[in-house]
């Protein structure tokens, strides 16, 4: 029976998943990064690519994009996926602390931008509203390829992270006044200016307030609804709708897609789904990311680089060069070392993917010549795929020293068959303390640091500590996770804590985890993410204290010891919130003893 299936149907995405599955790992281990070959290849196999030969040699349309049109719909879903995943790793308290650099320094870098450009363009003879819509576009960056590549390199968290990633939020919220003087310029509008942009911006944020109140009273209840059962197939159907939800309610609102997303993860990233969500949309987010960078690949034309490569090589260095200028003196006004401004300046200089958008919609209306259209979308493509070069050229040109090898005592690996009963994370003056009082007690133990030089110092005076990152889990498991009693952590960074609690859990589901604590609030954030024991620094100073100075005033012994055990448990119960009994474990067997 002959099939009845339209195999060239199925052509282009065979196409996309043999560049995922084939051509991208092979680039990597040359050391070239996937944005950048998903792009070449997106030029290569496009219509102005290998397309271009369909006519002389018609067999090779099997290895062409037919509709690059039909893909780019899908490909906006990875930036989706992107912001959301970010925004998970984010709080509404995290993000309050970054509305000074948002509103302020992302505003600056957006209007001197686009003023700058607008200017340069005008010098070449562009109309002014020409040169407006082309300054405004410009002006912003990639979110896509900058977050991707601040997140593969876990410097998300970093200050360059988070600089970047505050300027790249308000270049997101400008994407509405924008586009509505897109469609001011374009006739689509018979309102004023001053009066459109101001109706915009209310309307901007009331979706993004009601996303926000209907959010926080339907999501929690409908994962608790989806979670019940156990089946996963509907955890991960909720998870696409609320990604994909929020992104088409704000695109019917004529905002980006991606803030959608961004703010329905934020609201997701205080409930206690945070994890198993992220775990679900990780691989849907790589894939449409790299179909992303596939469809900006299918709007280079080769032929134009080969034709003007100095023209277009001249514009790309002109652009970041301009956007830079502007941009390291105002982070620098803003508090930022020279370093951190340097690096973050050439990765916003560069254009962004909205370019793209602006750019047909000003073609179309006539405000951009279609030529000056075509050639600027050349530029700003160009510019996204320079982004890891020219972030390799910052981390370089900045760098105070080369990284130092790591001292042999450093390099010895953990062993994987002793019998541990302990791991200790951190080898600070906590740490060393901790695992002076498990050798005391003839508890089998390790300890992991990730400072080379102080494990290298420690390991020579015959301590058992090992060099590693303890986020990863499979150092984890090469420390004995599996089978270990207690894991220890007594590192203070948030971040790094909650990172290898994850790791940990995902090793051992029952690991007893005791861990160092700043504050109370600290102590509580701890427990939501499943510690067992958090020891909250401040409030066993004060405990100390009160034993020292009830001892001091002739209370007898016997009758302080039991008082601060039971406002220890008082304090463990009401962070943990827990209601029944439990002894303080660690702890309380320490203090009996003496």
């Amino acid at each position: 029976m002959a099939s009845t299936i339209e195999i060239g149907v199925y052509k282009d995405a065979l196409l996309l998943l043999g560049t995922a599955a084939v051509v991208v790992p092979v680039a990597r281990r040359f050391r070239i990064t996937p944005i950048f070959s998903f792009m070449f290849m997106g030029a290569l196999l496009g219509p102005n690519g290998l397309g271009r030969l369909i006519p002389t040699v018609p067999h090779i349309d099997w290895f062409t994009i037919a509709d690059p049109a039909s893909m780019k719909p899908l490909a906006e879903l990875g930036v989706v996926f992107l912001l959301f995943l970010i925004a998970l790793e984010l709080s509404l308290q995290r993000l309050t602390t970054m509305w000074k650099l948002v509103f302020g320094l992302g505003g600056a870098q957006v209007v001197l931008s686009a003023a700058a450009i607008a200017l340069v363009s005008r010098a070449f003879g562009n109309s002014p509203e020409a040169s407006l819509i082309l300054g405004s576009c410009l002006a912003l960056s990639s979110t896509a390829v900058v977050v991707e590549l601040l997140a593969r390199q876990k410097r998300l968290a970093s200050t360059t992270g988070r600089l970047s990633f505050a300027v790249l939020l308000f270049q997101d919220l400008a994407v509405v006044p924008i586009l509505f003087v897109v469609g001011i310029l374009s006739g689509g509008s018979e309102m004023s200016l001053v009066s459109g942009l101001g109706l915009a911006l209310l309307q901007a944020a009331g979706v993004i307030v009601a996303i926000v109140l209907i959010g926080r009273q339907i999501l929690t209840p409908l994962f608790r609804l989806v979670s019940r059962d156990g089946i996963s197939e509907f955890f991960i159907a909720a998870t696409l709708l609320v990604a994909v939800g929020t992104s088409v309610v704000t695109a019917a609102f004529g905002l980006s897609m991606a803030l959608g997303a961004f703010v329905a993860g934020l609201l997701l990233a205080e409930t206690e789904y945070r994890r198993a969500i992220e775990s679900v949309i990780e691989p849907f987010k790589s894939l449409l990311l790299g179909l992303f960078f596939f469809t900006v690949g299918l709007d280079v034309d080769l032929r134009e680089v080969a034709a003007e490569p100095f023209w277009l090589l001249g514009s790309v260095v002109g652009l970041v060069a301009l956007k830079a200028a502007i941009f390291i003196p105002l982070a620098r006004w803003y508090g930022f070392p020279r370093q951190t401004a340097i690096r973050s300046g050439l990765l916003l200089g560069p254009g962004g993917e909205f370019a793209f958008v602006v750019l047909g919609l000003a073609t179309a209306g006539g405000i951009v010549p279609r030529e000056t259209g075509t050639f600027m979308l050349m530029v700003t493509a160009l510019s996204m795929a320079a982004i890891p070069v020219l972030d390799w050229i910052a981390r370089r040109s900045t760098a105070q020293a080369a990284p130092a090898a790591l001292p042999p005592e450093a390099a010895v690996a953990p062993p994987a068959d002793e019998e541990l009963q302990a791991v200790v994370i951190g080898y600070g003056r906590v740490g060393r303390l901790m695992a002076d009082m498990l050798t005391r007690h003839k508890i089998r133990h390790i300890a992991v640091d990730s400072d080379p030089d102080e494990v290298a110092r420690f390991r020579r005076k015959g301590f058992p500590i090992y060099f590693g990152d303890a986020s990863k889990p499979e150092f984890l498991a090469r420390c004995g996770l599996e089978s270990v009693r207690c894991l220890i952590i007594t590192v203070h960074t948030s971040a790094a804590i909650e990172a290898i609690v994850s790791a940990a859990k995902t090793i051992n589901p029952e690991l007893h985890i005791v861990c160092r604590a700043r504050d109370a609030d600290h102590a509580k954030r701890l427990y939501a993410i499943g510690v067992s024991d958090a020891v909250p620094e401040t409030i066993e100073a004060s405990l100390q204290l009160s034993e020292a100075a009830l001892l001091g005033l002739g209370v007898p012994l016997g009758w302080i010891l039991p008082s601060i055990h039971e406002r220890r448990e008082e304090f463990r119960k009401e962070l943990s919130g827990q209601r029944g009994e439990g002894p303080l474990k660690v702890y309380e067997s320490r203090r009996t003893r003496h």
